[in-house]
């Protein structure tokens, strides 16, 4: 299965370039300047020989070679991808992308790994062209223990299909729904090491999995994991999980499962500052309260989303068993009130639900001429309110920037993530350098204070510069597993800061 992304249209600012096509007809040329990389007419023969589908129609090359990274967005504006794919490939089974993966091996033609494409740091946009292995033909539940509540699943599944079907047929769910629920996949999420918004009670991606089957490099084929705890040597599962297509290519995946929730409970809350509001759900998850959402907009994203002025908003959203769920709520009632927060509505709950996957903003803003991004991190709660403070004004600095805010999207008793917006309006020439601008300020501002680069979103091509910062030396060993699952730097290059044997990614280093 597919589904198209972005929602811009090619050329919606005018025609130019070459080699690709739009859904117009109009050609579609490559922005970055990245040494591209030819896919040979011998390897196209063993690609069909190996793979279901192998497609080189220029206009399934342009839409494969993007996806939902706003810079992205805004390029195809000018009839622009990144980089064009030359070739897409569209295995049916874990052999055939074995057999891909092996001839881009052999043939020294990089591989870069996709599905939904719903990502939006450029993760999975071909930054030397080469080939896009396409694995949304890889789709299905193969099996689901009810007694051990472990779900075994195709890594093309995508997301609101497989919660329909686990609740309708298994009365069970997985607890993740990130807002791209409808775009994305699973083995994206395991990829980027995803979030959903319901992540306080269930965990991220990487606390659902149990284990993985990985195609290398080379062809080979491994399984991960599968027991509930294991001391047999490192964790290999979670080597892949985050990789971003780097060191190899999920295949399959074994998720923890819970039961279908039987009750709810919902409740909303003003605070006078955001640091009170962090503070209270500090205190909650210090006492052990895991409610399924705990979501703090500061005043700016409070009021433009729910007309409350100049409260704080802490919407709090909790499922599951009818026993804990009542514990909860008295644990959050209590340290909100403590904390002097003011009771609100719960029908801001249900505006949240009712709204929370619609990404329908984002597309209309940038055809408009705006320049809008989001930058999630992680950080312990002792410097969120720092953080929070000088990310928020190094945004605000930017020339052109209207406006910079923030909200807390996911908490745990060690920390949160903080979700910060900007919007800026700067002259048509001046939105890319722009952009860059933003991201520089936000970041350094953020690892300053000891936060970490990302929470769920990845890092793909547009954060890639600043890994090496974030990981200090550590980023020696990631290049070093690189150099040894991957020896021939063909498994989506570019990304995640790694040494790249086709040369620069034509990106800020």
């Amino acid at each position: 299965m597919t589904r198209p992304v972005p929602p811009i249209a090619f050329g919606s600012a005018g025609p130019g370039g070459s080699a690709g096509g739009s859904g117009d007809g109009a050609p579609v040329r490559s922005r970055l300047g990245a040494a591209r990389v030819d896919v040979p007419d011998a390897l196209v023969d063993r690609l069909r020989d190996a793979c279901a589908s192998v497609s080189v129609e220029p206009g399934e090359l342009a839409e494969a070679s993007r996806d939902w990274w706003p810079l992205a967005m805004i390029w195809a504006l000018d009839y622009e991808v990144a980089m064009l794919a030359q070739v897409v490939a569209r295995p049916s089974s874990a052999a055939e992308v074995a057999a891909v993966l092996r001839a881009c091996h052999d043939a020294r033609v990089p591989v870069t790994a996709a599905a939904g494409r719903s990502g939006v740091c450029g993760a999975s946009v071909p930054v030397h062209g080469g080939v896009v292995l396409d694995l949304c033909g890889l789709t299905g539940i193969v099996d689901v223990d009810d007694t051990s509540m472990v779900l075994d699943v195709l890594p093309g599944t995508f997301g609101n299909e497989l919660e329909e079907t686990l609740r309708s047929e298994h009365g069970a769910t997985l607890g993740h729904w990130p807002q791209s629920i409808d775009l994305s996949t699973v083995g994206g999420w395991l990829a980027c090491r995803g979030a959903g918004q319901l992540s306080t009670r269930y965990g991220k991606i990487e606390d659902m999995v149990l284990g993985l089957d990985v195609a290398l490099a080379d062809g080979r084929v491994i399984r991960t994991g599968g027991a509930p705890r294991a001391a047999v040597g490192p964790d290999l599962t979670q080597l892949f999980v985050g990789s971003e297509g780097t060191l190899g290519v999920i295949t399959g995946a074994r998720l923890r499962l819970h039961p279908t929730p039987v009750a709810e409970h919902r409740a909303a809350f003003g605070f006078d500052t955001f640091e009170e509001g962090l503070d209270a759900c500090r205190r909650m998850l210090r006492r052990g309260a895991t409610p399924a959402a705990l979501r703090l907009y500061d005043a700016t994203e409070a009021d433009r989303s729910y007309q409350t002025g100049d409260r704080h908003v802490l919407l709090v959203l909790d499922e599951g068993d009818r026993e804990l769920v009542d514990a909860t709520f008295g644990v959050v009632l209590e340290e909100a009130l403590d904390g002097a927060a003011e009771t609100l509505d719960t029908d801001l709950v249900a505006q949240w639900l009712a709204h929370r996957n619609d990404v329908s903003a984002l597309a209309a803003l940038i055809e408009r001429g705006y320049v809008v991004d989001t930058m999630e991190i992680a950080a312990r709660w002792s410097a969120l309110p720092a953080i929070y403070a000088t990310a928020r004004a190094a945004l605000a600095a930017v020339d052109h920037t209207l406006v910079a805010s923030a909200h807390q999207s996911h908490a745990y008793p060690d920390g949160a993530c903080l979700y910060f917006t900007f919007a800026g309006q700067p002259p048509a020439a001046e939105r890319e350098a722009y952009y860059r601008a933003a991201w520089d300020a936000g970041t350094h501002a953020v690892l300053a204070h000891g936060g970490a680069l990302s929470h769920h979103h990845g890092i793909g091509l547009n954060r890639a510069r600043f890994v090496r910062a974030a990981l200090g030396s550590a980023f020696d060993v990631l290049a070093a597993v690189k150099a040894a699952l991957d020896p021939h730097g063909v498994l989506n290059p570019g990304k995640l800061g790694l040494p790249d044997p086709f040369g620069e990614p034509g990106w800020p280093a």
